[in-house]
């Protein structure tokens, strides 16, 4: 295989009539039907002018036709620039003026976000069979340049990154990386065409498009694809169609914890229980592994690299919060102060070599050779150290370290022990600046009784567990820490109160 449409055109032809969508009103669409949607889709963005190279930008939220419009730009060479319709209308904007597509997709008939964005930029019906009759489009530059072949052969789509600490960047992820992980990924798993994953996260999102899409697509297995988490629709699918995978970020357990019964769901054919796009906290994995009676699996990757590069290994599951083992042909190099680690349990920077590693950043030279270092290495932006077997555990973001009295004090450490205080059920935890030049650690939290939350026993619980200088001096409660659509914490707004 050379592009990511090669994935169902395969199963179209081997087996037509299998179910590869089940879809939120009670339909499916079959890999032949798929597979016809994209030919059709791809054939339309032809006659619209679209050519290879040219960027066209999918408004969408998690839909059949969402699905096709990737596959028919590969088919074409054109690199679709997945946005969740759930963004404002500055980030939208701001998206579409750095890439420049050809045009834009509203997928309005699912989202009524979409919608909104469809007629701030004057979109109209569009005409064609593959599309649902409520779906609209955009010319937004019909003068936009096509990128040069050799580039524009090799990238599948661009993945704007969500933006959590400043403006989104634009991910070149290549035919190659997610090709590749979408094998390792389906064989980490074991998935075969009877398997029936659940598919809420967002397809704007690298966890989306390779390890939830793409790999399962790959072994010819079925979606259960939703535009938006439900806690009440998944528990119903574990029954009808019958998830046997269910994958997500941990915010996602959080929410569907909180939405579930008190007696253990039933859950009849689930086998598989997995969550990465963050670090997972140990509470939350035991909350998860009593209630589904499965182990929780985790892994480790980023929008710069396609697809997971360590995984927990299904035939030996872990009771730490260790991200797992390097997938086949991930290289990792642990670095501090610029020198390499061997030593395990040291933490450092984590930087990553293999075939999944992007191109680089969309029209951003300066910041594309701030991540790709020598030799192909990549640089993570993460802290973290390898046990002496191997596995991987996440220390956190090097952005979000703060300094206090003179050491580093990492948020996730912290966040790990409030996160295990009786009724608090997520954590942030960031840095505020202090008049004698040092950083206060300040903890913003959810509870499920924000009355019942003692702050005096919190901070004894917290004494117990935590050096002096890691203990937070405020404690400030708040009704829903912010999110990105994709499900991770958002601290910049958290900061920002402060400033």
């Amino acid at each position: 295989m050379q592009r990511i449409h090669e994935i169902p055109k395969l199963h179209a032809y081997r087996t037509p009539d299998a179910v590869c969508l089940y879809q939120q009103d009670g339909t499916s669409v079959s890999y032949g039907e798929l597979w016809q949607s994209v030919q059709e889709a791809a054939q339309w963005l032809t006659i619209q002018g679209v050519r290879p190279g040219h960027r066209v930008m999918l408004v969408a939220e998690n839909c059949a036709e969402h699905v096709a419009l990737l596959f028919a730009c590969s088919l074409i060479g054109a690199w679709p620039v997945g946005v969740n319709a759930r963004l404002s209308a500055t980030e939208i904007r701001a998206i579409a003026e750095h890439s420049e597509p050809f045009l834009l997709i509203f997928t309005t008939h699912c989202s009524p976000a979409a919608q909104q964005h469809a007629q701030a930029f004057g979109a109209r019906p569009i005409k064609a069979p593959s599309f649902h009759k409520e779906d609209q489009y955009a010319i937004y530059r019909p003068d936009a340049a096509a990128e040069a072949s050799g580039q524009a052969e090799q990238v599948a789509t661009l993945v704007y990154t969500s933006g959590t600490t400043g403006a989104p960047k634009g991910v070149m992820v290549t035919h190659r990386g997610l090709l590749h992980f979408a094998g390792v990924s389906s064989q980490s798993r074991k998935l075969t065409p009877s398997d029936i994953a659940y598919a809420a996260l967002p397809l704007s999102h690298i966890f989306g498009i390779a390890t939830v899409l793409l790999a399962t697509l790959y072994a010819g297995a079925s979606l259960v694809l939703r535009a938006r988490f439900d806690p009440q629709d998944l528990l119903k699918s574990f029954a009808q169609p019958g998830i046997t995978i269910l994958q997500g970020v941990p915010t996602m357990f959080v929410r569907l914890m909180d939405a579930l019964p008190s007696e253990r769901p039933e859950t009849p054919k689930l086998r598989y229980v997995y969550t990465g796009g963050a670090a997972l906290d140990p509470a939350l994995k035991k909350r998860v592994e009593q209630r589904f009676g499965q182990p929780m699996h985790h892994g480790y990757g980023i929008t710069e690299y396609a697809g997971s590069m360590f995984v927990t290994r299904i035939d030996a599951p872990r009771t730490d919060t260790s991200a797992g083992y390097a997938v086949d042909g991930v290289e990792l190099m642990i670095v501090k102060e610029g020198k390499k680690i061997s030593t395990p349990g040291v933490d450092g920077d984590i930087l990553i070599r293999g075939p999944g590693v992007m191109l680089g950043y969309y029209r951003s030279p300066e910041q594309t050779r701030q991540a790709l270092l020598s030799d192909g290495w990549l640089n993570t932006g993460d802290i973290g150290h390898v046990d002496a077997d191997g596995a991987l555990f996440l220390t956190g973001r090097s952005k979000d370290l703060i300094i206090r009295s003179g050491f580093n004090v990492y948020p996730l450490e912290i966040e790990a022990v409030l996160n295990a205080f009786p009724g608090i059920r997520l954590s942030a935890v960031v840095g505020k600046s202090a008049s004698d030049g040092n950083e206060e650690v300040v903890a913003f939290y959810e509870a499920e009784h924000p009355d019942a939350i003692d702050h005096t026993a919190l901070r004894e619980f917290v004494a117990q567990r935590l050096a002096p200088y890691k203990r937070p001096s405020q404690y400030i409660y708040i009704e829903a820490i912010p999110t990105t659509a994709s499900g991770k914490l958002r601290k910049e707004p958290l900061k920002s109160r402060f400033s």
